[in-house]
């Protein structure tokens, strides 16, 4: 039976299994003391449905009468993209439509969770909004990859119910901190990989999809303005608890959302998809690196005070490891 389940979900053995301690009281009055300023913050951020790119701005129109001279086009313009590039554009959709996935793994978290699906808390209105924007994107992604002809869309519909299926494994548990640090992470590192893939298929030619991964890459850079601002907000608050967070954060490394990622055949996917990632300049060790130097300084890790021990041996580390990496550089 357990072999039938790790097949039918594609799932490693390799997981966290590492359960992190739930938030005691006084921390969870931090976020709550928190929504006013959210409302005022965060909520300001999103834009209104009906101002809101859709999908279909960017596809042929199936209601004119050049849908099929437009699909023509569409499939003209993308016979000149390398296979990597299709490659590192499928994975994206595959991880952009595993969306139910982060939308339950907030829920599950400490006072972010939405529990009865339409709480009026603006943690809850802000991750509901923050799915249904993300929505679009995989959503754009796959019709687009679909009406070009250049993928195997069975495989690839197979490969996002097994990414589904499998779950995601963050290391983050229930608690707010690390799951507010990490989505920070990894909204930028998604900004940084659409940028990169805009450019890489604009070089071959197809603006308009150019267009897509550039339009995705700007909702990404909103999503990560907000979570930036809210661990900023945490670290005024609760300096000390948030620098261990990240600290915690960096030791264990950042998984990406689709590190589970199988199609029924390779179990090694998500890490041969990375090398080509890596290889053709969408995203690499580099990136991460970047990534994580960009927080340390935007929230000004290393100018911290008043830190318990603890704290400030995390600041060390968090530091350190900076520091480091930018002499590893050199």
């Amino acid at each position: 039976v357990k072999n039938n389940l790790r097949e039918s979900s594609g799932r490693s053995d390799k997981v966290n299994l590492e359960v992190i301690r739930p938030m005691p009281p006084e921390k969870v009055e931090i976020f709550k003391y928190m929504e006013d300023w959210a409302s005022d913050n965060i909520l300001t951020l999103l834009k209104p449905v009906e101002k809101c790119w859709q999908p279909q701005d960017f596809l042929p129109d199936p209601a004119s009468n050049g849908f099929l001279e437009q699909v023509k086009e569409l499939r003209a313009r993308t016979m000149e993209i390398p296979d990597d590039i299709l490659i590192i554009l499928a994975a994206s959709m595959v991880t952009e439509e595993a969306l139910p996935t982060y939308q339950s793994r907030f829920n599950a978290t400490d006072v972010l969770c939405d529990e009865t699906g339409i709480d009026s808390t603006p943690w809850a209105i802000w991750t509901r909004s923050w799915s249904a924007k993300e929505n679009r994107h995989g959503y754009l992604l796959n019709k687009y990859l679909y009406l070009s002809r250049r993928v195997d869309t069975r495989q690839i519909e197979k490969t996002i119910q097994y990414l589904i299926g499998s779950g995601m494994d963050l290391g983050t548990g229930t608690n707010p901190y690390l799951g507010l640090i990490y989505t920070s992470f990894q909204e930028r590192a998604t900004f940084v990989s659409h940028s990169n893939t805009a450019r890489l298929v604009k070089k071959h030619g197809d603006i308009k999809l150019a267009q897509i991964c550039g339009t995705i890459a700007a909702d990404e850079k909103r999503h990560e303005s907000a979570y930036t601002k809210i661990v900023e907000k945490l670290f005024e608050l609760d300096p000390n608890e948030t620098i261990m967070a990240f600290a915690d954060v960096m030791r264990r490394k950042i998984s990406m959302p689709g590190h589970l990622m199988y199609d029924g055949y390779d179990q090694n996917l998500f890490v041969n998809v990375s090398t080509v990632s890596s290889r053709i300049g969408a995203y690499s060790a580099l990136d991460y690196i970047d990534v994580m130097e960009h927080f340390v300084d935007k929230w000004k890790v290393e100018k911290l005070t008043g830190l318990t021990s603890d704290g400030k041996k995390a600041q060390d580390f968090v530091c350190g490891s900076k520091n480091e990496k930018a002499g590893g550089e050199k």
